[in-house]
This record gives C-alpha cells, sequence and structure tokens, in this order.
C-alpha cells in the first residue's frame, strides 16, 4: 500500500497528523491508514427520475469496498434532467452539466489524492462528464451506470418519454384528443431509471461497457430490480481488485477500446450524441480520435438490434435477450471488435465474452445476427458539404427519403423553429434550418427534441428535412442533421442561409449543401456580423468562450 497517493499523504511525517485527525471524525481507525482510498462519487437527485435510485446504489458500493479492504469516500456531483428541461432556456445548462461534473470529480479526486474512483451517474450528461473525469485522472477507475427505466403501456404499446413529445406533435395536428395525450404523459415514466429506448443514457451506458470500464451485461439493468445493486456492488470489489492490481483508466481507454464502443453503438443503433461524447472522452485519454473514425468503422458494422426510437423495443427488452455482450459476441465472432482490448476486471474482451452464447435466444427479433441484420451498415453517418466543413451527424437508417432538396426555412433558435411547426407553417419538402444553437451560439448546444418530435407527430417525418448546429435527443430519428460544424455563432455557412435557399440532403452521397454560388456566399459572408453573446457573465458566458467545435466534441480544456 505504500505507493498509495492518499496513503503516502496521510502517512509520511508527524506534520500530516492533522489530516489523519480529521479522517478519524468520518470513521477512520489505526489500522485503516494504510488502506486505499476509494472515491465513491455519485449524482443522485430526485431532480429526475434517472437518479433517483442512484443513493442507495452509492451506499450498496460503499459497503462493498469497505468489505473488500479499501475505505470508501461518497461524495456527490450534479445532475440536470434534459427530458425536463427540453425545449426550454434551461436545455442549455445540458451539455454543460457534463463539463461541470468532469471537473467537479477530478477536483475532488485529486484534492483528496485519492488512490481510486466508482462514479454512478444515470441522465445523459453523467456518464460522459464521469468517463472524461476518470480518463484525465488516470486513476483505477470503474463506472456504474444507475439504471434504465421499465417502459410505461397504454392501449397495448410500449411507452418511453419521447412518446410524450410526439403526443404533443400529434394533438397540434389533430390527430389525438386531449384525453389520449394527458393518458400518454400519465403512463409514459412510470418509476425511476433513465429513459428506456437506445437513447443517450443507455447508448451510453452501452459504449462504457464496450470500452471496458463497466461490468459485463450492466448497462442495461433496469434500475428498480435487485441486480442492479448486486452489480454495484461487484463493481466495487472489481475496482479494489484493480487498485490492487495497479490497473488504471488510460490502461483500459485504448484506441481499440474506442474502436471497440464505436462499432457497439452503430450496432445497437444509438445516438447521435455519442459521436460529441466519445470525442470528448477520447481527446480526454489523449487517445487520437476523430469524427471520421466514425464513418470508416460504420461501413463495416450493421445494425444488429431493434430498438427505440426508430424500432420496436426498449433497452430492458435487450437485456432479457442477453444485453450488450450479446450483441458484443456476434460483431466479435464477425471480427469486428478487437478481443485483445483490456477491461477493468483484468481480462481482455474476449475472455469477458468467452461464455457468450455465440446467437442470441430462438423465438426472439430483438437482436438479429449478421447474416440478416436490419440494415447492413450503421446509422450514424458523418456527412459534409459546403453547410458542414468539419462534418456533421446524421442518422441515415430506416429513413423513406434519402434525399431532400428544398427550399431553407430558417429559425435562429428552437422556439421559433417549434412555433411555426405547431402551427401548420411547415410543409412537406422543407427544410428546416435551427441555428445559433451550437456549442458557443447557443450557448450549450440544446437538443431539438420537441421540433423534431412535433414534426413526427404531425405526420411529416419522412418528408422534412431538418438541419442544426445543435443537438438531437437520443430519441429523435427521421431526415435530421445535427452537430453542423463550424456553428453559425462563428461563420459557419449556416449563418449564410437566406430563407427559401435550397439545400440538399443526401445520405446517399454523404452531403449537406447549400446550393448558393460561392460568390455569392462570399458576398453574404463579408457582410455578416457575429452576434452579441446572449449571456455576458455567469457559467454559460464562461462555457461560450472555453467550449470548442462539436467537431472536436466541445470540450472546454483545448487552449492550443
Amino acid at each position: 500500500m505504500s505507493e498509495n497517493r492518499r496513503s503516502r499523504m496521510i502517512t509520511e511525517g508527524p506534520q500530516r497528523s492533522p489530516n489523519r485527525a480529521m479522517l478519524r471524525a468520518v470513521g477512520f481507525n489505526d489500522e485503516d491508514f494504510s488502506k486505499p482510498i476509494v472515491g465513491v462519487a455519485n449524482a443522485h437527485s430526485t431532480i429526475t427520475p434517472c437518479n433517483a435510485g442512484i443513493g442507495a446504489l452509492a451506499t450498496r458500493a460503499e459497503a462493498a469496498i469497505k468489505d473488500a479492504g479499501a475505505m470508501p469516500q461518497l461524495f456527490g456531483t450534479i445532475t440536470v434532467s434534459d427530458g425536463i428541461s427540453m425545449g426550454t432556456e434551461g436545455m442549455k445548462f445540458s451539455l454543460l452539466s457534463r463539463e461541470v461534473i468532469a471537473d467537479s470529480i477530478e477536483t475532488v479526486v485529486n484534492a483528496q489524492r485519492m488512490d481510486g474512483i466508482l462514479a454512478i451517474g444515470g441522465c445523459d450528461k453523467n456518464m460522459p462528464g464521469a468517463m472524461i473525469a476518470l480518463a484525465r485522472l488516470d486513476v483505477p477507475s470503474i463506472f456504474v451506470y444507475g439504471g434504465t427505466i421499465k417502459p410505461g403501456h397504454h392501449d397495448g404499446r410500449d411507452l418511453t418519454v419521447v412518446s410524450a413529445f410526439e403526443a404533443v406533435g400529434q394533438y397540434s395536428a389533430g390527430r389525438i384528443d386531449e384525453a389520449e395525450l394527458l393518458e400518454v404523459e400519465r403512463r409514459a415514466c412510470p418509476g425511476a431509471g433513465s429513459c428506456g429506448g437506445m437513447f443517450t443514457a443507455n447508448t451510453m451506458s452501452s459504449a462504457i461497457e464496450a470500452l471496458g470500464l463497466s461490468l459485463p451485461g450492466s448497462s442495461t439493468m433496469a434500475a428498480e430490480d435487485e441486480e442492479k445493486a448486486i452489480s454495484t456492488a461487484r463493481s466495487g470489489e472489481v475496482l479494489v481488485e484493480a487498485i490492487r492490481a495497479g490497473r488504471t483508466a488510460r490502461q483500459i481507454l485504448s484506441r481499440k477500446a474506442f474502436e471497440n464502443a464505436i462499432a457497439v453503438i452503430m450496432a445497437l443503433g444509438g445516438s447521435t450524441n455519442a459521436v460529441l461524447h466519445l470525442l470528448a472522452i477520447a481527446d480526454a485519454a489523449a487517445v487520437p480520435l476523430t469524427i471520421d473514425d466514425f464513418e470508416v468503422i460504420r461501413k463495416r458494422v450493421p445494425v444488429l438490434c431493434d430498438l427505440k426510437p426508430s424500432g420496436k423495443y426498449v433497452a430492458t427488452d435487450l437485456h432479457q435477450v442477453g444485453g450488450v455482450p450479446q450483441v458484443m459476441k456476434l460483431l466479435l465472432n464477425a471480427g469486428l471488435l478487437h478481443g485483445d482490448a483490456l477491461t477493468i476486471t483484468g481480462e481482455t474482451l474476449a475472455e469477458t465474452l468467452a461464455h457468450v452464447p455465440d446467437a442470441p435466444p430462438e423465438g426472439q427479433d430483438v437482436i438479429h445476427t449478421i447474416e440478416q441484420p436490419i440494415y447492413a451498415q450503421g446509422h450514424l453517418a458523418i456527412l459534409r458539404g459546403n453547410l458542414a466543413e468539419e462534418g456533421c451527424v446524421a442518422k441515415i437508417t430506416g429513413i423513406k427519403q434519402r434525399v431532400i432538396t428544398g427550399p431553407a426555412r430558417v429559425f435562429d433558435a428552437e422556439e421559433q423553429c417549434l412555433e411555426a411547426i405547431l402551427a401548420g407553417k411547415i410543409v412537406a419538402g422543407d427544410v428546416v434550418v435551427i441555428r445559433y444553437e451550437g456549442p458557443k451560439g447557443g450557448p450549450g448546444m440544446r437538443e431539438m427534441l420537441a421540433p423534431t418530435s412535433a414534426i413526427i407527430g404531425a405526420g411529416l417525418g419522412d418528408s422534412v428535412g431538418l438541419i442544426t448546429d445543435g443537438r438531437f435527443s437520443g430519441g429523435t430519428y427521421g431526415l435530421v442533421v445535427g452537430h453542423v460544424a463550424p456553428e453559425a455563432a462563428v461563420g459557419g455557412a449556416l449563418a449564410l442561409v437566406h430563407e427559401g435557399d435550397t439545400i440538399t440532403i443526401d445520405a446517399d452521397q454523404l452531403l449537406l449543401q447549400l446550393n448558393v454560388p460561392d460568390e455569392e456566399l462570399a458576398r453574404r459572408r463579408a457582410e455578416w456580423t457575429a452576434p452579441a453573446p446572449r449571456y455576458p457573465r455567469g457559467v454559460l458566458a464562461k462555457y461560450a468562450r472555453l467550449v470548442s467545435s462539436a467537431s472536436l466534441g466541445a470540450v472546454t480544456d483545448r487552449f492550443e
């Protein structure tokens, strides 16, 4: 134990006695000062159902770590609810919260010189925020997902929170009445846990399992099931073993691990936000990863899982038929994963998956086989063109209209666009542009779930395109393109679009093009002036000053 960071700090010389005195006040005895000190960072909160059960998991982890011979120290970090803030000014704080979470965990672990860290999170930004911190710290680390929500039920169908957003669009279009809208809202979220489809939370929990920093099978467990608590306790034990073995986060977060994670999210049909978050985690881990790597992997990895938002099933359905380990076993057998990548248990990925069946259970259709995939190639495509010279992200599978050229309907804020959709002013063939919603311009890169759900609810999902320098919820689907970079606020071509210009979105050619002559664009650029910052002081102002392009992961600590 002499090499432990915290143990050295509290045992070297008589000058360290004040440190020991303070630790005695929180339960340390003489024999505890030679044990590794383990942080249990948790985002427990009743702000959101995603995090409502995390306090009990933190207590379970604390007991397991102590039983394993280490000394746990609990501390909290923030969360915000994307679902509750969606469609409001509050959503600007969502992506920002990822950085606050990362900074707070890094701050506590380094200030207290902890020997290891177990982080527990639920809502969307908890996971990448924690992972950025673990990558920066490079101490023995493990992540515990708070668990997914079980589906709501109404009129013979499963519901998720996205069902409520889409119901608003259906109601506005006269397709359902107010009584039906209220029933969907009442039943969509029946208890604790993160949003149930393969939205951002479940996408990122699955990606972290594929990266090797969560236990096998843990990423699709329901928050309210006992197996989640058991898995949390086991995570604490595994972390103590990793501390004794000197197995740190960056030993696991290799280039091969990130390629595995990208392959898994493609097979699952995961959220566009995974692109942004994996870029940021890789940056923190000093692993070279670019937006174009996603396109390379997309072309060779099929979509295997029929999951919401575009499919039929939710994460608990996936869990019942083998979960992420079953999907990874199919990919591994097909040569699409790096089996020699290390995991937190000390086993390679191939060793971890050795006991997993080669094929999913018969009689189910949640997971398809490599030979009969849902789609032959992945769904998260990187488009380029004069509107997105640094790239942008689109889901291109399952859409009926893969190419659209139409008149631009231009909005400088999400609220303006939503008002137009609900008023019936958007029609088939339009290409909706929502700009000045990027990392700097928003600031905060809001998710456009309210407008996209309203489009779907109005029956226009197959006939209207939408592009934005903002983000999309993991619950979004349709011919939508986000993360457009450079963003409008820094002079990206999105800022130069005029109402009525024609725009082409081409999912086959991976093209996002403003059909305006170069000389006209140059004239417009010469006349363009950057808008004044929307926030002169406070956390949003700081964020806008520091944040990088979405094509780099929207990180806040790149200063070159």
